[in-house]
């Protein structure tokens, strides 16, 4: 139930998240810096601790790419790595074939190096707004290195994402001094709000 676990999605739990116990640094927070393992992976890129003491951390949303949520949960902190591989791994039946993200140098070595065979045909790109900041990062981590060459990926909106969550700045105060079960409740429904207006425009563009 949303209510007790924090987590909506639509759809049932398929898996649950295992536990790694051959990675040691699995169980820990990677919150604040850009390591894998004890040694770091090459990006400049840091995670934006943004939560207070006291407060409620906030939301990790799942987007599609017209901007409309496809799911969510609560997070405790600032938002890490294994929010994005548990809510992919634990609710997708099988892995989407691209996942835009503004960490995805990061997330592609986390998922791949738990769950290899779940995420092998999975494209995990940088959208083109935040690839700017990745300096040390390679290009085959950027979506912009991949649209020249694919006609599906010309016409997606890189920023879809970052559309939503400037939308979930209209609730990020009150839902900071909620309780769980509150801040659930309230998320679910701007969300359902917000995913209806968004059809209705893209309704409305179609007609």
């Amino acid at each position: 139930m949303p209510l007790q676990t924090g987590s909506y999605y639509g759809r049932p739990r398929i898996r649950n998240r295992p536990v790694y116990p051959h990675l040691p640094s699995d169980q820990k927070a990677d919150r604040a810096t850009v390591t894998d393992g004890g040694g770091t992976i090459g990006c400049s890129k840091y995670y934006q601790l943004y939560g207070r003491k006291g407060l409620t951390g906030g939301l990790m949303v799942a987007w599609c790419t017209h901007s409309c949520c496809i799911g969510f949960h609560c997070i405790p902190r600032g938002e890490g790595r294994n929010d994005v591989f548990s809510a992919l791994f634990c609710y997708w039946e099988r892995a989407p074939e691209y996942v835009i993200y503004d960490f995805s140098c990061a997330l592609a070595a986390y998922c791949m190096l738990r769950e290899a065979h779940f995420f092998r045909h999975t494209r995990f790109l940088i959208d083109i707004f935040h690839s700017k900041g990745h300096t040390r990062c390679s290009k085959a981590c950027f979506l912009s290195a991949y649209r020249a060459y694919s006609a599906r990926l010309q016409g997606i909106n890189s920023s879809a994402g970052e559309s939503g969550n400037a939308g979930l700045l209209k609730i990020r105060k009150p839902l900071s001094y909620m309780s769980q079960r509150h801040a659930v409740v309230f998320s679910y429904v701007f969300l359902a709000i917000w995913n209806r207006i968004r059809r209705r425009k893209l309704l409305s563009k179609s007609t």
